[in-house]
């Protein structure tokens, strides 16, 4: 399945409305600001030593998002241009990095996206002790992920969804987005959201039924999106 680049914003509002458990990364800094990317997760855990990132990038497929854990440390760039070509190479479409990077310059020309927890102009300064499973999942952000999941990435951070319900959390999502558009392009166009949502009825009724919530309302006015 290709996934659209939608929002992560419209990808989280449709994992609420299907009850999908809420993993997400905020906090990432983008080295190529306005760009929104979804594929595969390939995750992998780093340790010191960019040779984990070669064997993972063995397995993957066009279209996949390497997604590093480093445990979120900002004391060493743990990848750069170097590693980043590879991944090119290699079918990514971005990078998604739980720590820091380095070469930001570099990184920008090349435009692979990548998303990190800042910049260091250091690398790791010795090997550690690898994990057993440091190609067969990542924790991100203090969630776990393996290749059984999705990512959507953008300014506001990464969402992750699991495989199994992808297509229907995207088709929510598009309608999602699809409605809050239109309602951007009526509300630029002169019509406040307050006149879109039918805010004054809504209160005057509320008035009469206190426990009338406002999610009922838009869905008794035909501005849900169906959940």
């Amino acid at each position: 399945m290709k996934f659209a680049p939608l929002p992560t914003a419209a990808i989280a509002d449709a994992c609420v409305r299907l009850k999908v458990p809420a993993r997400a990364v905020t906090g990432l800094y983008a080295l190529m600001p306005g760009r929104i990317i979804a594929g595969p997760v390939l995750p992998v855990q780093h340790a010191g030593s960019v040779d984990v990132f070669f064997e993972a990038l063995q397995s993957a497929k066009p279209g996949t998002v390497l997604c590093i854990d480093n445990g979120g440390r900002l004391d060493e760039g743990c990848i750069g241009d170097l590693t980043t070509l590879e991944a090119m190479h290699h079918g990514c479409v971005a990078i998604l990095l739980d720590g820091a990077h380095r070469d930001t310059t570099p990184l920008r020309q090349l435009g692979l996206p990548v998303w990190s927890r800042g910049r260091c102009p250091f690398g790791p300064m010795a090997a550690r002790p690898r994990a057993p499973d440091a190609l067969q999942a990542a924790t991100l952000g203090g969630h776990r992920v393996t290749a059984d999941d999705v990512v959507v990435l953008d300014e506001d951070g990464a969402v992750f969804v699991p495989a199994a319900q992808a297509a229907k959390v995207w088709d929510l999502a598009k309608r999602i987005q699809t409605a809050e558009l239109e309602q951007v392009r009526l509300a630029k166009a002169g019509t406040p959201m307050c006149e879109q949502f039918q805010v004054p009825a809504f209160l005057a009724a509320r008035r009469k039924d206190p426990a009338l919530g406002f999610r009922a309302h838009l869905r008794a006015i035909g501005k849900a999106i169906e959940e």
